[in-house]
């Protein structure tokens, strides 16, 4: 990752993230230690986040403003092609080096993470899985090189319900022709890029869906306007419509009728990102509330005295790092590297069982990382603006618009209560 190479350190402060490990205990223990590169990813990122992304983070906020700008450097980073591999011109980033990543960019910004972060997980990775050769070269090095990429599943009667979506495509000749709506899509009029899923039949049910890749150029594609929401104001959300729109037959992600299946397995490897993003979030919580807690005072001593302000704080930074090491659990299943990351020495019997364990697993860890990321950057959030009081009640704090963005994360790319459904379906089945 060349573009991303660390020039210096940037220090850390008390609760800055670590790595909640070490070197290897003697005798083949647990290594939960980042690799040096990875580290010198995360000082790079969070350099970048916070000399040119905090600038005017409030502003754009308040203004519901896209910071183009600052997405044209992420793609001159490398960030915007983490998950596109290098053949293709990305910088092929494992699932843990990319979680790293989103969470830098979120403890700043959880706008601009989430722009990076679906760009990378719902667009570029299902088309480097799933695409046939001819469309991965036309697209992926587009996208590794800054354009931006966005996912058409949701539409207005078809949430958590994917599977009864209602757009429809038809072939004729050539190629596939769209017509109907999407809703709530992330990157919507700045991405170059769709991937959309749609019925090609009425009578299948959830498996008569087809993935398509559809170019912001398309005859019959259209943007509506965007959503004004209660957080991720500087990232941009609004529908998608279709009307009679000509895609190329190879266009197609898979095979037509395996849609839903590859909307949900892009899911289950997309919400280690949320998953992240949550961490980030969560991350910047407790910083605000143990700065505020040293400075604030009242009844003649600073607030971070009283008992009644610790333990909330002692409450946010363990439920962080369960957090963090569920999510970094779920990215590392996610790359099939658990054998490397765990069990002593690489290519260790007990590694390789745990790295087959973890693949089969993936998507259940990933359900559990952000469920369980997500309630909890949101418990942080509502602490940390508990501890500020009053000024957190106001848009001039930080922590008021993180409260606000926080909030989605237990709704988007699968609901607080679809994982639960899905991790008790991976529990339960025979």
């Amino acid at each position: 990752m060349s573009r991303l190479a660390a020039s210096s350190p940037f220090g850390s402060a008390a609760t800055a993230a670590p790595a909640p490990g070490g070197a290897a205990a003697a005798g083949g223990g647990l290594d939960f230690a980042l690799s040096e590169d990875q580290e010198l990813l995360r000082e790079q990122v969070r350099r970048f986040a916070e000399e040119r992304i905090r600038p005017g983070v409030q502003e754009r906020d308040r203004t519901h403003r896209f910071p183009s700008e600052i997405v044209a450097e992420m793609g001159e980073l490398g960030l915007l092609g983490m998950q596109v591999e290098e053949e293709y011109g990305g910088t092929g980033a494992d699932p843990l080096t990319f979680a790293i990543a989103i969470e830098e960019l979120a403890r700043v910004c959880p706008a601009t993470a989430v722009t990076m972060g679906v760009t990378n997980s719902v667009c570029c990775w299902p088309i480097g899985r799933f695409g046939g050769e001819a469309l991965k070269r036309q697209v992926l090095p587009e996208l590794a090189a800054g354009a931006l990429g966005a996912f058409g599943l949701t539409e207005p009667g078809a949430g958590s319900d994917a599977g009864s979506l209602r757009t429809a495509a038809r072939r004729d000749g050539d190629s596939w022709v769209l017509s109907g709506e999407k809703a709530w899509i992330s990157n919507a009029g700045f991405a170059r890029w769709y991937v959309v899923v749609a019925r090609t039949d009425p009578a299948a049910g959830k498996h008569g869906l087809t993935a398509f890749v559809v170019p912001a150029d398309a005859p019959g594609f259209s943007v509506g306007e965007p959503e004004q929401k209660l957080g991720l104001r500087a990232s941009r959300t609004a529908p998608l419509y279709f009307s009679d729109c000509q895609v190329p037959a190879d266009n197609v992600l898979g095979s037509p009728g395996q849609g839903f299946q590859i909307a949900m397995t892009t899911l289950d490897h997309s919400r280690v990102g949320i998953a992240a993003q949550a961490v980030g979030i969560h991350q910047r919580a407790l910083e605000l509330a143990v700065e505020y807690a040293r400075a604030r005072v009242q009844f003649g001593v600073p607030i971070a005295r009283h008992q009644a302000i610790r333990f909330r704080i002692a409450q946010m930074a363990t439920e962080l790092a369960a957090a963090r090491l569920l999510t970094w659990r779920a990215a590392v299943a996610a790359g099939g590297q658990a054998g490397r990351q765990a069990g002593g020495a690489a290519g260790s019997a007990a590694g390789q069982a745990g790295a087959g364990r973890a693949a089969r697993d993936a998507g259940r860890l990933a359900a559990e990382a952000k469920v369980f990321a997500a309630e909890a950057a949101n418990r942080a959030c509502q602490e940390s603006l508990q501890i500020h009081g009053g000024n957190g009640f106001h848009d001039d704090y930080e922590i008021s618009r993180l409260y606000r963005d926080v909030r989605v994360t237990t709704i988007y790319e699968g609901t607080s209560e679809m994982q639960r459904l899905v991790i008790a379906r991976h529990l339960l089945r025979s």
